[in-house]
């Protein structure tokens, strides 16, 4: 990877850890559905007057709209709420990869690798130690919506897959305006007209500063740039840098909110994360490369 490309990469991991900070700051002004729609309204315009209609079916924006922008923004926003930490959220979030490579398996009809598979089976078990401290950090039933939330977030890789959209960015901009009128209509039927009005007329800057963080810096910037490093280069390159968000959130969460990091919850974290480097870290086969080095030498 280039230079360049490299500070990029580490720039989006760095904006997408502190994202969940952001959002934690947040949700202490907005319901939290509300601040979802609010994030994803911005997100989306004026830009897609500007950009136009997106380069996939309509049907697949839709789907992701309702996966990503709903389902899994949505519960995560609403768990957080409920008092799973920033950090805590990050780690249990990246359960999405193992959903991912399940859907694919069952949907795709891949053949997961043994690397995989023993992946999915570390990182579970990670996922059961979180369970078992649940009681030193957070409330049970949020946890499961933070786990719903990575279901979520495994279905909307699964469509994305299947619409294979040449231009992320447009793509993540439409995604984002099929989000905001079914997170309106929830915000009023469970959250009420009175808490997201008190919470507009109350806004600071706080508030805007946050909305903006991640309508314009967490979703445009840290969406357009991925997309932008996934068409010059092999997922297996660009994927393991997504390893590193938990780690930037809970140091985040370490950092500005005091949140503490007890020894079950570490070791929780080495396993969860070395699971999912499993999942996406793939070797180069060298049979791959020899043909093209033999044909080179028979070129000169």
């Amino acid at each position: 990877m280039k230079p360049r490309d490299l500070i990029l990469a580490l720039a989006v991991v760095l904006v997408w850890g502190v994202n969940f900070v952001v959002i934690e700051v947040a949700l202490e002004s907005f319901p939290p559905l509300l601040f979802s729609a609010l994030r994803f309204f911005f997100a989306a315009v004026p830009a897609i007057f500007i950009l136009g209609r997106p380069p996939v079916p309509w049907r697949y924006v839709v789907g992701v709209g309702l996966a990503l922008g709903v389902a899994k923004f949505g519960l995560l926003f609403v768990a957080m709420d409920h008092g799973v930490p920033a950090g805590l959220s990050s780690l249990v979030l990246q359960c999405q990869v193992i959903f991912t490579v399940l859907f694919a398996i069952l949907v795709l009809r891949e053949r997961p690798r043994p690397a995989q598979l023993a992946g999915i089976t570390i990182a579970c078990g990670g996922m059961a130690l979180i369970m078992l401290d649940r009681g030193l950090s957070a409330p049970l039933g949020a946890l499961v919506l933070v786990i719903v939330a990575g279901a979520s977030w495994g279905v909307s890789n699964t469509i994305t897959r299947y619409a294979k959209p040449r231009d992320t960015l447009r793509f993540m901009i439409w995604v984002s305006a099929v989000a905001v009128v079914p997170l309106l209509v929830l915000s009023l039927l469970t959250e009420g007209m009175e808490a997201d009005l008190h919470a507009l007329k109350t806004i600071d800057l706080t508030g805007i500063g946050a909305i903006g963080y991640l309508a314009f810096v967490a979703t445009l910037f840290g969406f357009g740039v991925w997309g932008y490093l996934l068409r010059q280069y092999d997922a297996s390159t660009v994927a393991p840098f997504s390893l590193l968000v938990p780690i930037v959130a809970m140091a985040a969460a370490w950092l500005l909110r005091g949140e503490e990091v007890g020894v079950q919850q570490a070791i929780a974290t080495v396993l969860v994360i070395g699971g999912m480097a499993c999942t996406v870290l793939r070797r180069t086969p060298r049979q791959a490369a020899e043909p093209s080095e033999k044909r080179e030498l028979v070129s000169r």
